[in-house]
């Protein structure tokens, strides 16, 4: 009975936990149905592996540099079709830069084929608590991606990496797929370049596991960009 009481408390403790609201470094509060899914994140920084925080730290001290000379630090998200990780990669990004109050981070992404971003990138990203409108309606739809009510929607749409919306120069080139790396060797305009690949979660389509598929990709996305911005400094 005495177990039984102890795991009532402590599921009762678990679950009040998830519904505290996650407070920001910065002046940004995000929307509520985003924060449960940001607080679990925060404390899985640690599931990322010492390999894998060597090259994430790289990045975040080229982004220290820039900020330190005063300028912008642009990071674009390059996949071969733009239309899955990149797209999570750049609202994860900023809505990370965001949180931290890290206000001259500015994410983008683009591809080296253009496509559509695919629906179940939407899904996915709605599953974790961002709020995603259909701007537009054809085979390459706009979609308005918001973490905050206090700073402008990410629009997520699938181009060229040297698309007009996206920086021409000076911008960090963040490679989210073999495919695109192999196929680009000189990214043009771009003042650095990093490989993080991550897994096309396009294997879990038309399967029972789909969902799980783009969750587990979307889950090691976020805490990869939190991770970045958490050692950026300011």
């Amino acid at each position: 009975m005495a177990y039984k009481l102890y795991l009532s408390a402590y599921l009762l403790l678990q679950i009040a936990a998830c519904s505290v609201p996650v407070e920001s470094d910065g002046d940004v509060n995000l929307l509520e149905p985003l924060q449960p899914y940001v607080g679990k994140i925060l404390g899985e920084l640690d599931l990322i592996s010492e390999d894998r925080k060597e090259t994430l730290s790289s990045i975040s001290e080229l982004i220290s540099e820039q900020l330190e000379l005063g300028g912008n630090a642009k990071l674009t998200f390059i996949c071969s079709r733009n239309s899955r990780r990149s797209h999570m990669s750049q609202v994860w990004s900023q809505t990370a830069a965001c949180y931290y109050g890290i206000d001259s981070v500015f994410s983008f992404s683009g591809g080296i084929d253009a496509s559509a971003c695919n629906i179940r990138t939407v899904h996915a990203l709605r599953r974790a608590g961002f709020s995603v409108v259909g701007s537009t309606e054809s085979e390459n739809p706009v979609y308005l991606i918001q973490f905050s009510d206090e700073r402008p929607p990410v629009k997520a749409f699938s181009k060229l990496y040297g698309h007009d919306e996206n920086p021409k120069e000076e911008f960090i080139a963040l490679m989210c797929c073999s495919k695109a790396d192999m196929q680009c060797p000189v990214v043009q305009g771009a003042s650095s370049r990093f490989a993080i690949h991550y897994e096309d979660p396009a294997e879990g389509d038309d399967t029972s596991e789909e969902a799980d598929v783009y969750d587990d990709r979307c889950r090691e996305i976020s805490r990869e960009m939190f991770y970045i911005m958490s050692k950026v400094d300011q």
